[in-house]
């Protein structure tokens, strides 16, 4: 293997493609990133086995092959080389590779190539072209609320839905729901569900963000999605077990609906919660025409401030974690309604403009 590329397009592309090498490996091989270098064209390569990333490599290949380097070792080298020529050369007897860049030459030693496990490749003829804005805006509504309890896998994940003019996207920790619902311009050509690791589809957000495409190629498989996008393919596992019935955790009926200035409240919600700390409730204290957002911690301080809403009923106060409730009312933008039964009771965040956004929120037993 030997090849030529700019310094830029190196660090450009290992700078998105390492992301996904693993840190926690036995297999040294899966801590590195395998440069692919055949007919003429270069790829980078990297995988923790339940994601997989491929990026080209503008690049003039002069001899064709294939090695892995360690990943973090060869974005710190080019970050640092002196010149935007690069070369890379692969030497077997000496089993590494070669990169010569000005006057600087580094000799980095490769992984085993054969331990790098093959990414599987795009279907083309089972794929469903889905909008890649539209797909993008979805998953940053909702993902956040995927849990990061690794116990609880069925739950890290997104639930992606895609058919006829809808694209829609659930996520919950079980002690909050988001759901998504995107109305699409078009029609697509075939639908799809699947359970998709959340870390995967952020991992799709920024290289739809660094490379901007106007569609996504999206192919579900038995036990996998493969994604392609302006060239890169990101790979991943699908999540077994059954996601929850998302439908059957909403409410029935609510005593109160609020509509209420979102951005105001999100501005009360972000300041009072700063003296909600160690595990301490964000307080709403709901009397006629106001609500009255609260939170104290012992040793550290209290904060309260009203805002005008309109409740009207019998007073009550119910309590959120703050983390919890920012995150649902920073979802929205605009006009937003808010839904309650009682203090014991979930309660609910819509968009005002019905832009198919809902966020169910449980909430904390307060301590008189």
């Amino acid at each position: 293997m030997k090849l030529s590329t700019s310094r830029t397009a190196l660090l450009t592309q290992l700078q998105t493609v390492s992301r996904v090498a693993s840190t926690h490996t036995a297999v040294q091989a899966l801590s590195g990133t395998q440069i692919q270098a055949t007919a003429g064209s270069a790829e980078l390569r990297a995988t923790d086995l339940e994601v997989g990333l491929r990026v080209l490599l503008e690049a003039e290949v002069e001899r064709d092959g294939t090695a892995v380097l360690p990943a973090r070792l060869l974005l710190d080298v080019a970050r640092v080389l002196p010149a935007d020529a690069v070369t890379l050369e692969l030497r077997p007897t000496e089993q590494d590779v070669e990169i010569r860049s000005g006057s600087a030459t580094f000799h980095i030693r490769t992984l085993r190539a054969e331990d790098f496990p093959p990414l599987p490749e795009p279907d083309r003829e089972a794929v469903v072209a889905v909008p890649a804005s539209a797909f993008v805006e979805t998953v940053q509504v909702v993902a956040r609320a995927a849990s990061r309890d690794e116990t609880r896998p069925v739950l890290t994940g997104i639930l992606v839905s895609a058919s006829g003019q809808e694209l829609r996207m659930v996520a919950t920790d079980s002690y909050r729901l988001s759901v998504k619902r995107t109305q699409l311009e078009a029609p697509l050509e075939g639908s799809f569900e699947a359970n998709v690791p959340a870390r995967a589809l952020q991992e799709l957000v920024r290289l739809a963000q660094q490379a901007p495409t106007d569609r996504l190629a999206v192919g579900v498989g038995a036990n996998q999605v493969v994604v392609e996008a302006d060239g890169a393919v990101l790979s991943s596992r699908l999540i077994d077990g059954q996601f929850p019935n998302f439908q059957q955790l909403l409410p029935d009926a609510f005593e109160h609906e609020l509509r209420v200035a979102g951005d105001e409240l999100t501005e009360v919600v972000r300041r009072i919660s700063l003296l909600a700390q160690k595990n301490a409730p964000l307080r709403l204290a709901f009397a006629e025409g106001e609500v009255t957002v609260s939170a104290q911690t012992p040793d550290v301080g209290e904060a309260r401030e009203k805002l005008p809403i309109p409740f009207q009923g019998e007073p009550f106060e119910i309590g959120f974690n703050p983390d919890f409730l920012r995150d649902g009312l920073e979802s929205v933008t605009g006009d937003l309604v808010l839904k309650l039964i009682n203090p014991l009771r979930p309660g609910l965040i819509e968009s005002a403009d019905d832009s198919g956004f809902l966020y169910l929120i449980m909430p904390i037993r307060l301590n008189v």
